[in-house]
């Protein structure tokens, strides 16, 4: 590695959620890898968290993990945060990387109608959303009742709570792509007529109640992150906000209920958000909510992972280094303040620290293989 001699840049300088101190502003990106039989993470997970730590990773998101509903589930072999193995396996992640100076947050995870049948842990439990859709018009599953919505916010909360006892730093709730919480925020699948659905306050009541219930149980210094995003797995094409003002409209419940720090999923984190602005949606959100937020999308990579068209998933990228340059242009000027690197680090381990250095020609190039293990 050639000597690095840009360590003021901002995007390696120390930074701050609430109480909590990071050693950088690069975040691991949640990236489900369906790795732990028995929904429980592995001594190959424990290893994996640990070498992004050591290798210049600041804070790590896990990958989603089903707070304790069985029909919180959608994917195989995933791990959950709820119950003793589960806790306990997590545990070791969380001592494993604050031992290499990493701090790190589980993503918690509700699939919500995205869920199919024949599903682990148990294949008789239906899937359950706000609406009882998949889609605009597509029904799946069954909708949710009160009783099931207070049932599943005590699921978010205890999850958090228990993050906490276990000595995670702060939680994410994963609010984006289609999933449960994202199920509510969207008017294409949530078609409510009570205090659930209808207006944005609304729609956002739903993840607006669960940060309250964590901030006010798990206490206000510890932090809360909002994962969301414009596109669905349903259509990528989508947009919960067509325009700033809409945009500030979703943003400001979830402002007040005491989300810290909006994760802001994109496909691709170099374009703009809306017409006659070259700011993405990490730009718009920390412009008008105030607060701190995590940009996302292809970072490091020339193409997106799936072409919104075709839907093949890309097999390889070089190292976009004018992308990188971009990047720590914005966080120089404070237009976001994180970014989140998610598919570039799969392969290789030590790609943040590459990074960091300006090794670009010693970054090992993400391929598809890279899902097929834990490096």
């Amino acid at each position: 590695m050639k000597h690095n001699t840009e360590k003021s840049k901002r995007v390696w300088q120390p930074s701050q959620i609430l109480n909590l101190k990071i050693k950088n502003r690069v975040v691991m990106a949640p990236m489900t890898r369906s790795f732990s039989p028995g929904h429980t993470v592995t001594e190959d997970a424990i290893a994996y968290y640990r070498r992004r730590a050591e290798n210049g990773v600041g804070l790590i998101i896990t990958e989603g993990t089903c707070v304790g509903v069985p029909e919180a589930n959608g994917y195989p072999d995933v791990p959950f945060i709820a119950g003793e193995a589960a806790l306990a396996g997590w545990k070791k992640v969380v001592d494993a990387v604050h031992e290499v100076g990493g701090k790190i947050m589980p993503q918690l995870w509700h699939v919500g109608a995205v869920r199919k049948q024949c599903l682990q842990p148990d294949e008789s439990v239906p899937a359950y959303s706000p609406s009882g859709l998949l889609g605009p018009g597509k029904p799946h599953g069954v909708a949710m009742t009160l009783a099931d919505i207070k049932r599943t916010q005590d699921a978010f909360v205890q999850a958090a709570i228990d993050a906490k006892s276990i000595g995670f730093d702060g939680v994410e709730l994963h609010g984006a792509h289609g999933y449960l919480i994202d199920q509510f925020f969207w008017q294409g699948t949530n078609t409510r007529d009570d205090q659930y659905g209808g207006d944005v306050l609304g729609r956002t009541r739903f993840a607006c109640e669960i940060v309250k219930r964590i901030k006010a149980e798990a206490g206000e210094d510890f932090p809360v992150i909002l994962r969301f995003s414009q596109w669905k797995l349903q259509n990528y094409e989508i947009k919960l906000a067509e325009t700033p003002e809409s945009l500030a409209a979703f943003l400001a419940p979830l402002v007040d209920a005491g989300v810290d720090v909006f994760h802001c999923s994109s496909r691709r984190f170099w374009e703009p958000e809306f017409e006659g602005s070259d700011l993405n949606l990490a730009a718009w959100t920390q412009k008008l909510s105030g607060k701190p937020c995590i940009t996302v999308g292809s970072v490091g990579l020339d193409d997106s992972f799936v072409d919104e068209k075709s839907r093949d998933i890309a097999q390889g990228s070089k190292v976009s280094t004018d992308k990188l340059a971009q990047l720590e242009k914005n966080i120089e000027s404070c237009v976001y303040d994180f970014v989140a690197v998610g598919r570039s680090v799969l392969h290789d381990p030590e790609w943040v620290g590459k990074w960091q250095q300006g090794a670009f020609s010693e970054m090992k190039p993400y391929t598809a293989k890279a899902l097929q293990k834990l490096y």
